[in-house]
C-alpha cells in the first residue's frame, strides 16, 4: 500500500507513520510535517514541508505524489498559547473560530479536490481524518468549546457530502471519520486533569485501535462517523 499521513509530525500523526512503516504490507508512506522535520529513518518514509491552510501548496505538492491506497489526516488545532476552547460565549473570539475553521475543516476539503485523481487506480481506498466526538452535534450534552465543535461538526459535513460526491465518481474509495478518543498528546495536555482514570489513551493505544476500525471498513461504511473502538457515532 501507498499511504499518505497529513500532520505527520504530531502526536498521532507521527504514531500512524511509526505503526504503519513496519507493516510488512506498506510500500510506502508520504508524510508531512509544519514547522520542523521529525527525525525518522526508514527507508518507507518520505518526508514533506506543507501548510495544509495554502491551497498552493497543496496543489504542487500533490503532483510529487503517485497512487493512493490510504489517506489519513491527522492535523488539527485545539488550542494555542493565549487562547483556549470557550467555556463561555462570553469568550468566542472570531479569529480564533475561524482559525479553527481554517486548519480542522477546509484542508480536508483541499486535500480530496487536489489528490482525487491519485485514488483513480481502482483498488479499494481510504479517505480518512480525525475528527472528534465533541463534533457530534446529537451527542453535544455539555456545550461549550464552540470553535472546535463547530470546526469538527462542519468536518464531518464535509466528510459526508464528499462520500456521496465520490461514490459516484471514486466507488473505490471509503471515506471515513474518525474519533481517536482522549490521546495523551500535546493537543489534549492542558485537559488531561479531567479525564476520568483509564480513559486517557497512549498514541500507540488509540493509534492500533483506529486501524484496527479502518481495516474493516467496506464501500458500504463510506461516509460515516467512527469511534476508536468501532463505535459508529451520531452526527
Amino acid at each position: 500500500m501507498n499511504i499518505v499521513i497529513i500532520g505527520g509530525s504530531g502526536g498521532i500523526g507521527g504514531t500512524f507513520v511509526d505503526v504503519l512503516a513496519k507493516r510488512t504490507d506498506v510500500s510506502s508512506i508520504d508524510a508531512t510535517y509544519y514547522r520542523t522535520q521529525p527525525v525518522y529513518r526508514d527507508r518507507k518514509v518520505n518526508w514533506h514541508p506543507l501548510d495544509i491552510t495554502n491551497e498552493s501548496a497543496i496543489q504542487t505538492w500533490s503532483t510529487q505524489l503517485g497512487e493512493i491506497d490510504w489517506l489519513i489526516n491527522a492535523a488539527g488545532i485545539l488550542h494555542r498559547p493565549d487562547y483556549g476552547p470557550e467555556k463561555t460565549i462570553r469568550q468566542l473570539d472570531p479569529d480564533f473560530f475561524l482559525r479553527n475553521i481554517k486548519i480542522n475543516t477546509i484542508p480536508t476539503l483541499l486535500l480530496a479536490k487536489h489528490l482525487q485523481n491519485h485514488f483513480k487506480h481502482g483498488r479499494p481506498a481510504l479517505f480518512a481524518t480525525i475528527s472528534a466526538k465533541v463534533g457530534s452535534i446529537e451527542d453535544n450534552r455539555l456545550g461549550g468549546w464552540y470553535s472546535y465543535r463547530a470546526s469538527k461538526a462542519a468536518l464531518n459535513m464535509c466528510i459526508k457530502t464528499l462520500a456521496i460526491e465520490w461514490k459516484r465518481t471514486l466507488p473505490n474509495v471509503v471515506l471515513a471519520a474518525l474519533h481517536p478518543g482522549t490521546t495523551d498528546t500535546a493537543l489534549s495536555k492542558p485537559f488531561q486533569k479531567n479525564v476520568p482514570t483509564g480513559q486517557l489513551f497512549s498514541p500507540e493505544q488509540s493509534v492500533t485501535c483506529m486501524l484496527e476500525v479502518l481495516s474493516t471498513l467496506k464501500p458500504s461504511d463510506t461516509g460515516k462517523f467512527w469511534a476508536f473502538d468501532g463505535e459508529l457515532l451520531p452526527w
